[in-house]
């Protein structure tokens, strides 16, 4: 489970937005693995376990920063369309 405090700004810190990198797409860690592929691939019914196996130079932390990163995501969006 992730706390509401620390630990959710490291997972956050694992993902890495730069124009150089996938065309400014947020990665996990600057490793060209998009933050939208993965959560594609859990959306597609891929485990954990799957994808870190096909995956090898990911952790679990990256996996769980992604669905931070969403439902982050989400709440920013959310508040946008309240405002609006």
């Amino acid at each position: 489970m992730i706390s509401p405090s620390g630990d959710r700004q490291s997972l956050l810190g694992r993902i890495v937005i730069d124009p150089e990198i996938c065309h400014g797409k947020p990665v996990v860690r600057g490793l060209r693995y998009t933050v939208e592929s993965l959560l594609e691939y859990l959306a597609g019914g891929d485990s954990v376990d799957d994808i870190l196996a096909e995956f090898p130079d990911l952790e679990r932390e990256d996996l769980l920063a992604c669905l931070q990163h969403a439902a982050v995501s989400m709440k920013v969006h959310s508040r946008h369309l309240a405002v609006a």
